[in-house]
This record gives structure tokens, sequence and C-alpha cells, in this order.
């Protein structure tokens, strides 16, 4: 017999017909084995055994939990075409079942101790995984499997795992191949009688897909590999070792993960005589003559359908965490992990199940209700949110904004979800501040509809095109929705609104066109954006100008953009001069993308000189790292624009975290002031004389453009804003949000399945709000922001007769407060900025569990507690020393 290394040579022609075209129907020239190819009347006797192990990343096989399947398999050849000995029926008898623990381990700690193998099988699971069964070969390739339609999925899927260990090919080469894990790649490597097998699991197609989120910094990452090792010996198999690992973690934190190893064996133990060849023309009456009750059920796995046996309902299981989900526990990490159980449980239940709890809910518990409904993203769930919501009621603003707000905070969301906001969107809506979250929203839903390839572009800019006698309100919103999409079409609609005479249309232009890659800003926008700095055609307010020149230096800008942005420095109203400095000096010391072009241009001492960088002013801009490790680093921007009269224009806070070359923008909150030099007898700065008195806020979270909040707008507001302000901050986004959120199904070869579930939740509170004292010429800004985040993994290994798997999660309370407090007594005035985080908790929780569909388990559990010390985040000396003149009587 000719070795598998000359088998590669000399049938070339084999190989480029059959490997390279990836056909799976070729018959080998010269009479050469395609495949492994059994004796006439021999019976092949092995002893085959698969286990599976669950544990965290980095645990060993005797801490591991899992199980173990062994017995004795008889293999024989039941026909064989006369014409092409390469097609084959083979049968399987698969006896001496044996169930065993995958480690040592004391017998308390056992789940399988005084067990017997019928005991957890079941008396019919055992006598129909000991049937009997049928595998039809074709070159070494699996074309049918024979089996019973009334076995149990289970058990024909661990046949159909024992039948992928007939599955070879004798050459060199990479084919795409059906077997129990799906539709594959496959390369086989053949060399002196030895074939090893690579599966790449990545490309694998089944009948059962998952979703995962779609930012990878919150993502979760995976790594699989599928190796088979055979051994050859005249002509057919002498040994099969497979090996399969799976690795999920979570991308932010990467000790939060597990992994699924599954190994089998099969070894030639002996041979004896087999019985005859039977008799026929081909597969399918060969089949029939032999029982004719068997059946070609398919290769690929079937889906198993889980009973949870004694688990609570939806209802009960409400009822079990609703006093977590009360508003007073929200800031407890208790608060997103029932959120996170009552997801899961939310996404096996019918919508009427869902109603139910809805309606049974307190009125303070019934928001977080609506956010885990909203969250689970099930058809059913969707239903039920628009079966109990009524937009047209405007009482029910609080409910109805949670709703949307995990819509656009949505995982995985659907066509389905968009098209139902755009019914909303289209009925009557009680009220207006509704109707601008659902249109910014669908913004958001449509990015990551994109995101997934499953891009739908709803013309948003149409209704941009209106009268010129268009409500403000509804252009920003519009535009807001816009700036959601990031749809590259969208550019030149913010581009012609970041010349616009309004300064809000401007700012959000502005603000958007940064959101895009660099590689979409094109000349005309470069253009537009210098003209705004430079007020080329009209006078801009700073709030304007400084949004685009940040756009400028984010945007890899020229060496004459620099230059030009260097020389104006001098020329602009004094906060502005101030702020651009601290913007310039901020990017070389962060060094960020613009700081290598800086250099360069300020070697020249027309923009770079004493006269231009020694302006004296209060405004700042900042950036700093919040944290860093080797998962993610966290960094922070802290931007302040003052105007001449001491008045905050513009605060803008921003936290980012970056993962493996991806980016998040987790956070900005953005507070915006003007016309409120009338209240100190001030004069409004060039550009600004005319502004009606406002002050509001806006949220970004997680890459989603939130409603703005307003906290007064018109003279007469302000004044009895002023007159009743009870110095409480105004709440921007409060609630719980789906972070994380990965699920798939992992069919391993040997025919078991795991299920992986790794989900994050947030509990939020966002507040702000705006202080001004003119008795004592003081204002006060102050941003709050709470939080408590969990995350769990969940990798389990479920057969319906044993079930062993482990959980790996983590959980924290933090607080990060950003105050401002301005004296505007005198000039310069003194203005001291802090941003304090407090001392916050860290749990690491680790549990393994095995279990018995008689209901006996075993469960261990592990814990890593810490407490994180608290810190006030550095920012410039200047700052410093302005908030020890404030703060200390003293000075």
């Amino acid at each position: 017999m000719k070795t598998a290394a000359s088998l590669t040579t000399d049938h070339s022609d084999f190989l480029r017909s059959c490997v390279i075209t990836g056909r799976l129907s070729c018959v080998s020239s010269g009479g050469a084995a395609a495949g492994p190819r059994l004796n006439d009347s021999q019976l092949y006797k092995f002893s085959y055994a698969t286990e599976v192990l669950v544990d965290q990343a980095r645990g060993s096989k005797e801490g591991s939990v899992g199980y173990g399947i062994s017995s004795d398999v008889d293999v024989n050849l039941v026909w064989r075409d006369p014409s092409n000995k390469d097609e084959q029926l083979i049968q399987l008898a698969i006896s001496n079942v044996r169930i065993e623990p995958v480690s040592n381990r004391p017998e308390k700690k056992n789940v399988l101790t005084g067990s017997t193998v019928e005991s957890v099988l079941g008396k019919n699971k055992l006598a129909a995984l000991t049937k009997p069964f049928l595998v039809h070969l074709r070159n070494g390739k699996t074309k049918a499997f024979y089996s019973y339609w009334v076995e149990p999925a289970t058990i024909k899927n661990l046949k159909r795992g024992l039948a992928s260990l007939l599955q070879l090919q004798l050459i060199t080469g990479k084919v795409i191949e059906n077997d129990v894990s799906g539709r594959c790649t496959v390369e086989y490597r053949a060399v002196k009688g030895q074939v090893t097998r690579t599966k790449n699991l990545e490309t694998c197609k089944t009948a059962e897909t998952g979703f995962t989120t779609h930012s990878e910094v919150l993502g979760v990452n995976s790594k699989s590999s599928s190796v088979t090792v055979f051994t050859l010996q005249d002509g057919f198999i002498r040994s099969a070792v497979a090996e399969e690992m799976h690795l999920l973690a979570v991308n932010a934190r990467r000790s939060v993960a597990a992994k699924v190893v599954s190994r089998q064996t099969l070894t030639l133990t002996g041979t004896g005589a087999g019985p005859l060849e039977a008799a026929g023309k081909d597969v399918p009456g060969v089949v029939k003559s032999i029982d004719a009750k068997l059946a070609a059920v398919g290769v690929v796995a079937e889906k198993v359908k889980t009973q949870c046996k004694g688990c609570p309902s939806l209802f009960e299981h409400w009822q079990a965490e609703q006093k977590q989900l009360e508003p007073a526990g929200l800031s407890k990490a208790l608060a997103p992990r029932s959120f996170l159980a009552l997801i899961q449980s939310i996404r096996k239940a019918s919508k009427d199940e869902i109603l139910k709890v809805m309606k049974s809910a307190s009125k303070t518990s019934l928001p977080q209700v609506v956010d885990a409904v909203t969250s689970s993203q099930t058809p059913a769930s969707l239903d039920a949110m628009l079966e109990f919501l009524n937009f047209t009621d405007s009482k029910g603003l609080v409910l109805q904004e949670r709703f949307l707000y995990a819509c656009g905070f949505a995982s995985h969301p659907n066509e389905r979800m968009l098209r139902a906001l755009l019914d909303i969107s289209k009925g009557k809506i009680g009220s207006t501040d509704i109707k601008e979250s659902v249109v910014i929203i669908m913004g958001a839903l449509i990015h990551k509809l994109c995101l997934k390839g499953e891009c739908i572009r709803f013309p948003l800019w149409k209704s941009l095109t209106k009268s010129d006698t268009q409500a403000e309100s509804e252009v920003q919103m519009y535009l807001l929705a816009l700036k959601n999409s990031l749809l590259p079409e969208a550019i030149p609609i913010f581009t012609k609104y970041a010349e616009s005479e309004v300064g809000a249309y401007c700012t959000i232009a502005l603000s958007a066109l940064q959101r895009y890659d660099v590689k979409l800003m094109t000349n005309e926008v470069k253009l537009t954006v210098n003209r705004v700095y430079h007020q080329n055609r009209r006078i801009y307010e700073k709030n304007v100008r400084a949004a685009a020149a940040d756009v400028i230096l984010n945007s890899n800008p020229s060496y004459i953009e620099v230059k030009n942005l260097l020389l104006s420095i001098g020329n602009l109203p004094h906060e502005m001069n101030k702020y651009m400095l601290s913007k310039i000096q901020d990017i070389l010391r962060f060094q960020l993308p613009a700081s290598k072009v800086l250099r360069q241009a300020m070697k020249d001492m027309n923009s770079h000189n004493y006269n231009r960088f020694a302006k004296v002013g209060s405004s700042s801009a900042y950036s700093g790292f919040m944290a860093q490790s080797a998962d993610v680093t966290s960094t922070y921007s802290l931007d302040i624009l003052y105007s001449g009269s001491g008045i905050l224009r513009r605060s803008n806070m921003n936290i980012y975290g970056a993962s493996k070359g991806a980016m998040l923008h987790g956070l900005q909150v953005a507070i915006e002031a003007q016309g409120l030099e009338s209240l100190i007898a001030a004069t409004p700065d060039e550009g600004e004389e005319d502004l009606e008195s406002f002050a509001g806020m806006s949220a970004l979270l997680f890459d989603v453009q939130l409603r703005p909040v307003t906290f007064f707008k018109g003279y007469s507001d302000l004044m009895s804003k002023m007159f009743s302000m009870s110095g409480e901050p105004m709440n921007v986004v409060k609630g719980l949000i789906l972070l994380t959120d990965h699920s798939e199904v992992i069919q391993l070869q040997s025919g078991l399945k795991a299920s992986a579930e790794f989900q994050g939740g947030l509990a939020i509170d966002i507040s702000g709000g705006m202080e001004i004292s003119l008795w004592y010429r003081e204002s006060k800004t102050s941003v709050n922001n709470r939080g408590a985040l969990v995350v769990t993994g969940n990798v389990t290994v479920d057969m319906d007769f044993m079930r062993a798997g482990v959980e790996v999660s983590f959980e924290t309370e933090a607080s990060l407060d950003f105050i401002t407090t301005v004296q505007f007594s005198e000039y310069p005035f003194l203005v001291c900025i802090q941003m304090d985080k407090t001392t916050f908790p860290f749990s690491e929780y680790m549990t393994k569990y095995e279990s018995l569909s008689s209901g006996k388990n075993v469960m261990s559990r592990k814990s890593k507690k810490q407490l994180v010390p608290g810190t006030e985040f550095p920012l410039h000396q200047e700052n410093s020393n302005m908030c020890k003149r404030i703060f200390d009587s003293s000075w």
C-alpha cells in the first residue's frame, strides 16, 4: 500500500479536482484509496472515550467540572459499491457504556457517586445509544448518517460525534465538509501513515446562531481550535485522537473568562470475523433491507431542547427579585445582577407572561422592569412593551423614555425594533420630549444595524429640507438623529449646518463631524470648518469656534491648518485665547495625534512666541488617565470655556475606553450657558450680544446621543428658576443598561453541546446642575455620576441527563463627581475644577456546578474582594492654585 505522502504526489489530478475545488463527490484515479477502507467480513473492535471539561481560563483538568463517556465500539463493513471501493456503508455498535467524572475527587464532591449509567441516562436513552447505526462514506467523507427518528436528539448527536472520527481524506489540502459541527472548512495534512485534520471552527455554519454586542470594548472575545490526529494501519484507522478548545473572555477584563475542552479518543483494540457483506445495488436499498425504520437523519447535530425542571416562572422570578430593583437599591451591585437574571428569564417567556409582571410591578419598580423587558430584545418582549405603553399619554413620559433609551442601548437590535419606532413617530405622541427622543434613538438604531451589515437608510435628512419656518427644536432633533446614525451621506448635511446662523445647529453639526472616521473628512469639510473657526464669512459664538477647532485638531490637520490656528491666538476674545492655548498644550502633553504637526509648526517663532503663549484667563482643556491595565485603558478630558464676564459658556467632560485598538466613547456630558451677562451687568463677547438666556445639558452615553435637557430658556424662565433653585441636580439619565450581551451555542465535535452566555449590566444615575449666586458673585456647575456594574459569564454543557458548568463574574460600585466653582467678583476670575472618584469595592466570583436530571447537584464557589482607594483626578497646577484661593480662607 502506498503511503499518504506518495498519494499526495502520485494523485495530483485528484487533489486538483477534489481538494482545491472543494468537491466532495470525487473518485480517486488509479485505484488508490481516497479515504479509510474496511476489509470485507471483518469486525473492528475499538475502545472509545469522549470527555468535556469546563473551567476558568487558566484552570487545570483536576479542578475542572464535566464528565466523560466511554464505551466499546464494533465497526464492520455492510456494503461496498463494486465500481468504487471508496463508497462504503459501515455499521457502528456501541456497548459497555460508562459515565465518569473528568477527574478524581472525593465522594462528597462527585455528583456521580452511587449512580449507574442507566440511572443517569435512563433506560430508554441507554437502549437507544447501544442500538447500531449506519454511516455512508464516499471517498472518506460522510455522505449520510442513518439512525432512528424516534431516538432522542442527544443520543443521535453522540452517535454523530463518534461518526465524525471516521471521516478523513488521505491527501493534504483544504476542503469544506459536513459533520456534527456543521459545514466547516477543514485542512488535512498527510505524512507517512498519519493524517492531521484541523477544523476552522469560525467557518462552521449551523442552524443555531447566537448574537453579540456590537462594541468591541464591551464585547466578548472568543478563540477556538479543533485538531484530530489519525494513525492508519492496513488502510483503516488504528487510532483517532481529537481535542477541541473554546475560550471566551470579556474584552474589558480578560480574567473574566471560561473555557470548554472536549476530547475524543478512538483506539483499535483488535479485529475478528465479521458478518458477510450485504447484497444490494445502492445504499438506500441496502439500508431498507436491514431495517425499514432506519432513516437518513442528517450529519449535522440536531437542536436539543432542554427543559428546566423545578425552575421558577417569570412571575415567581420577578417576585424574588423585585426588592433589588426598587430605586433605593439601584446604586448597589445587587440591582444590575438581578436585572441580568431577570433578562434571562424574560427571554424564555411569552408576551402574556411579561405583561403580567409589568401590570403587577409597583410604580417605583416599573421603570426598571421596562429597562429589563426592552433589553431582552425578543419578539415577545417588544410586543409586550408596545402593547403596554400608550405614547398618546403625556403623563407616561418616564416609562416611555426608559423604553426608548433601552432601545438605543440595545446590544443586538433588529429591523423590527426600528420599524416599531418609525410607526410610533408617525402616530400621535402626547409629549414633545418623547417625540424628540423617538427620532434621536432611531438614528442610534440605524447605526447599530449598519454595524451588523443590515443598514436601513431612512431619509431622516429630508425633514431638514422643509420650509424655513420649521421650529428650531425640530431641526435640532433631526440633526441629533443624524449624529447618532453616523451615516456617511449625512456629512454634507452637517457641513452645511456647520455654517448656520443658529449657534445650536453649528454646535451639533461640528460635534457630529468629530465622531466620523478621519478618512471621511474631505477637503470640502475641512475648508468649511476652517472658515467657521477663522470667521471668514460671519461672526460666530465662542463655543462654535471652539467646536470647530476641536474638529480641525482631531482630523489629521495639515501644517498650514495648524499654523493658522496658532497665528489666531492673540486675536481671539480673552477667554478663547486661553482656551486655545490650553488645548494645544494638552495635545502636546498627552501626545495626541496632532502633536507631531503642532511641534513642527511651533518651530516658527511667528506662531510660537511669548506674546501668544502668555495669555491669561480661566478657560482650560485637560486630558488624563482614569485607569490603565493590560485589558483596557480609560481616559478623560475636561474642556471649559468661559465668557469674558466670568460666566460658564461651555463645559465638556468626556470619558473614553480603549481595548486592543477599539475605542468606545463611554460618556460625554456637556453643559452650555449663554446670555447671562445681564445678571451681573457685564458686556457680552463679540457675536453674542443678542443671545437668549439659556442653560442646558447634553449627554452622550456609550456612543448614543441622548435628548438634551434644558435648565432654563428665556429671561423670565431664568429669573423664576433662580428664585426657586433648590440646589438639587437635574436628572439626565437614570436606569439599567445592558452593556455586554453575548450568546452562542458551541457544537462540539463529540456531539455534546455547550452554551455560553456573557452579560454585563450597569445601573446608572447621571445628573447635573447649575447654581448662580448674585450676592456672592459665584456660580457652580456639577455633574454627578453614580453607577454599579456587574459582568457575568456562564458556560454550560447540558445534555438533559447531566449538566456541568462554570460562572465567572465581577462587580463594582462607584461614583464620579465633577464640580466647577467660579468666583467672578474680580478678573481674571477664580475657577476651581474638581473631579473626584470615591473609594469603591471590587469583587470577583467563580462558581462551578454539576447536576443530574434526578436533582442531585454539587457546587463550589470562590470569591476575591478588595477596596480600591478613591482619588481626585489631577488637573493642571494653575487649577490647584485657584482651588486653594477659593476654599482656603488663610490664603
